[in-house]
């Protein structure tokens, strides 16, 4: 081999060379970053299948009526006890003032049943009397009767009088029992109190209903009601977004699940705060998914077929809380997250999970 076929032959080694190493470093690469997912599949979960979730209260009325004012606009920020919007109460403060009336007409009636009741007691007392007095009037003519000095006639008139005297007494105790069943029992017992009492807190409480307050601290969205508008009862008129309780809802796939445990620590990155990684922890895991297009109580499994090399992996919600409530202003309901989570001391499993994450934190600042 001639001196110039050598140095050619050098030359285009050279040449090749750097296209096997960089061959070898990305085939070393992409073996590393398999083995790194199998194993962070388990050890330290991933997912971008995360979105915030919180309470969703209808803002519903219990009365019905011409709506007089509201106090909040479209997706304003309202603390607990806030008026949202007020009923006209004119119908409502008739109705208690008609509950009053009705219970002093109530009370009234009571007293004018305490005094029949008086009065029977009082007859009874003159009947009683007036048969002890026949009794004693009789007892004489009876005496004279039997020596002769009044006729037989005469004892039968005492008799009589006796007999009349304590039919008198019957019929004023009857008097007597018919006023207390009347009156019933006494004090705020009473049937006629309670429920002349009963209808005042009814309309009462219905008074109160005409002013709509926010539950606690949230949001209102979805308002649908202006000034004039007819409310209904238990039909909604706005929607509450609630701001003290929130949490995230991830996804995941069931063999991410098999090293998974309550109180496990979470990076949660929200895409509406690029860059910013917020710490929770992992207070629920699902144990169980709907899997069925039918679900009717007596009717038949409806069951999907899948044609395919590999089958779907079922996922099951994993949900999430905040450590604490920094994140709060990011708070929206149905924002995206990803979402960390460290299931041991798995060191250099979790070092490339907290490396991970914070890289896609600051890629969501471009999508």
């Amino acid at each position: 081999m001639s001196e110039q076929e050598v140095s050619q032959e050098n030359t285009s080694q050279a040449i090749q060379d750097p296209v096997r190493k960089i061959t070898k470093y990305i085939l070393i690469l992409t073996a590393f970053i398999f083995v790194w997912y199998i194993v962070a599949d388990r050890h330290a979960p991933w997912s971008d299948q995360a979105r915030l979730q919180t309470y969703v209260t209808p803002i519903v009325p219990q009365v019905s009526g011409r709506i007089t004012e509201v106090l909040v606009k479209q997706d304003q920020i309202v603390e607990a006890g806030d008026v949202l919007f007020r009923i006209d109460a004119s119908d409502y403060e008739l109705a208690v003032e008609n509950a009053e009336a009705a219970l002093e007409m109530a009370g009234q009636e009571i007293g004018a049943g305490m005094a029949s009741v008086v009065t029977a007691q009082a007859q009874l007392v003159v009947a009683e009397t007036n048969v002890e007095h026949v009794k004693a009037q009789s007892a004489r003519v009876f005496e004279m009767e039997r020596k002769n000095v009044l006729s037989h006639s005469d004892g039968d008139k005492a008799r009589a009088a006796i007999k009349a005297s304590e039919a008198e007494v019957v019929s004023a105790k009857a008097n007597l029992d018919k006023a207390k069943q009347a009156l019933g029992k006494e004090g705020n017992d009473n049937p006629r109190i309670r429920s002349a009492l009963a209808s005042l807190k009814k309309a009462q409480l219905d008074l109160s209903r005409t002013v709509i307050m926010a539950p606690s601290k949230g949001g209102i969205t979805n308002l649908q009601v202006d000034t004039g508008y007819f409310a209904t009862a238990g039909v909604a008129a706005m929607t509450f977004i609630e701001a003290n309780n929130a949490w995230i809802q991830v996804n995941l796939r069931e063999n991410n699940l098999a090293n998974l445990a309550i109180g496990n620590t979470v990076d949660i990155a929200l895409d509406v705060n690029p860059g910013k990684i917020y710490q929770g922890t992992v207070s629920s895991i699902g144990f169980a998914v709907d899997t069925n297009s039918s679900s009717v109580v007596g009717g038949l499994t409806s069951v999907e077929s899948k044609t395919g090399w590999l089958r779907d992996a079922q996922r099951f919600p994993v949900m999430i809380t905040f450590d604490d409530d920094s994140s709060r202003q990011f708070r929206r309901l149905g924002g995206q997250a990803d979402v960390q989570i460290y299931t041991g001391d798995n060191g250099f499993v979790n070092a490339m999970g907290w490396l991970w994450i914070r890289i896609l934190s600051i890629l969501s600042y471009i999508y």
